[in-house]
């Protein structure tokens, strides 16, 4: 055996890299008789592990990437790596390869002349870039339409005076009221961005007359949308001139309540040209399904048109792979390019969360003149397998839009102050929205505060928000006493779902099976009120370890009985695996509960389905779980809880990123208790996740 394949095999035994890495290798080995061809495939086979859906050779200076790093190799071990890889001409050895080719042959490995890929990964890359190019193209909008549409778009996105009204009204009832402060409210309430172009005194002399919210309806000539930029509403434009179109922003930006105002829009468009739109509406998990299920229902109650728009726009959500149509013990789908999904509209929430090979597959199965709606928080971690598409897509977005979109978008807004650039690098540039304003954590919330800190990477930002003393975050540092801590209030706040599960699933006997089920599902509301959240797996900090404690702690208390049992009444679940034939997918979670029936008495796992439904699972039917009083902060995305606590390890680990720890803050709504060492945090925060790709190079094209 060569060298450097011994290199990779010491590797995997080891552990630095998976046997599939090195068994790739070999094969490449066998089959082309090049030891350094097979190594590098070895290596962007690791790469792919990492979620990088390529490996660059080279740097953004133009040098060789080091190779022994990309392994995990320092120190007198990456000496010898690389001396025995000194003078190979990377290029000129994949070019010259039979086994290399550079776009759709059939061979294993594809180089660019700048990045080595897995031919199929090199396959989904370069189709979804030349399917989101072709996107590139506006709809070209008539007068008329143009008009009946900015009428719609000032109707569904008119302006709410109440608030403003009370806080006027509060600040003048604590005496802080002063011109200042009465500004501020107006540019905060109104969005707006032209301060300089508004007569100040006369909108100053109208709120202090104002007895009632309507009277200051007179701001609607005083504070004209030509000063002013509503995000939301910028947004839904952006969506009626593509075909493909992103809404991203962090939580509270309002990104449901957006899509469903966009949606109401749409359907309006459609119905000018006498057509009803089929619209689907998806998310990647069962739980990011069920939320986005209930914020569309709330949202679309909420609306301020005719009853029968409203009924027009779908409320029930599904996951990504019921939509596709999941073949059992396959990763295909029933669902592709030639047998393309019955819809006009697709809107995708939490899209941070999908994937390169998923995003393919989605793009493939859409039908030529369907639009693309993705939402989600480009700020947050990236898929957990391999690429980071909404992140890719949304670095565009700091181009500005072209000045043809932004002519458009304030014909169709009003706004007319929107900057706009060369935008000579691509077109889909013009398809993006960052919104930019919460409407759930305001200047008195820690919660929101702290996100925009850590998402700053600014460790000085992270303090001041500390010293602020906000009542819905606390910090406490790693040590016995708050460990203990952390473990009491866990067992405090699941005390309520198993106090509600022993006092009342018991008599379940004597309960038809939908009230049987809607009790499950309170049972499964009330758990999911509060979590505890880690950055890793195993150990004292980890989930696995964790799990154990707190099941203990519980045990204790007598609140569970578990007879080191696995399966007992009260236990919470998670789904790690996807089974499409039960319809359970990963991430969905399930409590174990006794269900009665007649005399007997016998355990169930009931999951809450994306439509609102509770499924009830025998224990040994349930696919692969874990226990879930912890979760890692990676299987949290798509949910949220009215209390999060967040665990972070008391050393240091390369895993404690930004984007985790940021992710790991924003699954809170109401409450925050991180227990964490600052050192710890503050370098995590310096580390931003780097996903290697050639998505940005390919997308950067005027399509």
């Amino acid at each position: 055996m060569t060298n450097l394949i011994s290199t990779l095999k010491q590797l995997a035994n080891k552990g630095n890299i998976r046997q599939l890495d090195y068994q790739f290798a070999r094969f490449i080995a066998t089959q082309s008789q090049d030891e350094q061809l097979a190594f590098i495939a070895g290596v962007a086979s690791h790469e792919l592990g990492k979620g990088h859906i390529c490996l660059p050779l080279f740097d953004a200076q133009g040098q060789a990437v080091d190779l022994a790093a990309k392994l995990g190799l320092f120190g007198e071990s990456a000496l010898a790596l690389n001396q025995a890889l000194l003078g190979v001409d990377w290029a000129a050895l994949l070019n010259r390869s039979a086994f290399v080719g550079c776009g759709e042959q059939a061979l294993p490995l594809v180089f660019d002349g700048e990045r080595v890929y897995l031919q199929r990964y090199w396959h989904y890359e370069e189709t979804l870039a030349q399917r989101l190019n072709s996107f590139g193209s506006p709809m070209i909008l008539k007068l008329d339409e143009v008009e009946k549409l900015a009428h719609l778009l000032d109707h569904l996105f008119a302006r709410n005076y109440r608030y403003l009204f009370e806080d006027i009204e509060k600040s003048r009832q604590s005496g802080e009221s002063t011109p200042v402060l009465r500004q501020r409210m107006v540019c905060d309430h109104l969005d707006v961005v032209a301060e300089q172009n508004l007569d100040w005194p006369t909108i100053d002399q109208k709120l202090l007359d104002a007895k009632s919210i309507q009277q200051l309806t007179v701001l609607d000539e005083l504070v004209p949308l030509a000063a002013c930029v509503n995000w939301q509403k910028v947004a839904a434009a952006v969506a009626l001139t593509k075909r493909f179109a992103v809404i991203s922003g962090g939580p509270g930006t309002g990104k449901t309540t957006t899509v469903t105002k966009l949606l109401a829009a749409l359907i309006e468009q459609a119905s000018h040209l006498g057509q009803q739109p089929t619209i689907k509406l998806v998310a990647p998990t069962g739980k990011a399904a069920a939320r986005l299920t209930e914020s569309i229902g709330k949202a679309v109650a909420e609306l301020p048109v005719e009853p029968e728009l409203k009924q027009a726009i779908p409320t029930d959500a599904s996951t990504l792979h019921r939509l596709l149509g999941a073949i059992p013990d396959s990763a295909e789908f029933r669902h592709n390019q030639d047998n393309p999904l019955h819809l006009d509209i697709l809107v995708v929430d939490e899209a941070s969360m999908v994937d390169l090979p998923m995003m393919y597959k989605l793009i493939d199965a859409l039908p030529g003149h369907a639009r693309l709606i993705l939402l989600g928080d480009k700020d947050q971690l990236a898929s957990v397998e391999a690429g980071a598409v909404l992140g890719d897509i949304c670095s565009f977005s700091q181009f500005g839009f072209s000045h043809g979109q932004a002519t458009q978008i304030a014909r169709l807004t009003g706004f007319d102050t929107l900057a706009y650039g060369a935008n000579t690098q691509a077109t889909i540039a013009d398809s993006l929205c960052m919104l930019k304003k919460s409407y759930r954590f305001d200047a008195r919330s820690g919660i929101g505060q702290l996100a925009q800190a850590v998402n700053s990477g600014s460790g000085p930002k992270v303090d001041w928000v500390w010293q602020q003393d906000f009542t819905d975050i606390a910090k406490f540092p790693i040590g016995s006493q708050h460990y203990n801590q952390l473990i009491q209030t866990l067992v405090a706040e699941y005390s309520h779902y198993l106090k509600r599960i022993n006092v009342e699933m018991l008599d379940s006997a004597t309960e038809k099976p939908e009230t049987l089920s809607q009790r499950a599902k309170a049972v499964l509301e009330l758990f999911a009120r509060c979590r505890l959240l880690c950055a890793i797996r195993e150990g004292d900090f980890g989930v696995s370890g964790l799990n154990q404690r707190i099941e203990r702690a519980l045990a204790a208390r007598k609140l569970i009985q578990t007879q080191d049992e696995l399966w007992y009444h009260g236990r919470p679940v998670m789904v790690t695996r996807n089974d499409h034939g039960l319809g359970l997918y990963n991430g969905d979670i399930g409590i174990c509960m006794l269900e009665h029936s007649g005399q007997q008495a016998r355990l169930k796992v009931f999951f809450e389905l994306p439509d609102g439904s509770v499924k009830s699972v025998l224990p040994s039917r349930v696919p692969e779980h874990e226990t879930a009083y912890a979760m890692t902060i990676h299987k949290s995305q798509g949910s949220e809880f009215e209390h999060t606590l967040m665990i972070l390890p008391a050393d240091f680990t390369p895993i404690l990123t930004r984007e985790l720890i940021y992710t790991g803050i924003t699954r809170a709504k109401k409450r925050l208790s991180l227990f964490a060492d600052d050192g710890v945090i503050k370098r995590g925060i310096k580390v931003k996740t780097e996903r290697a790709s050639g998505l940005v190079p390919r997308l950067q094209s005027k399509g």
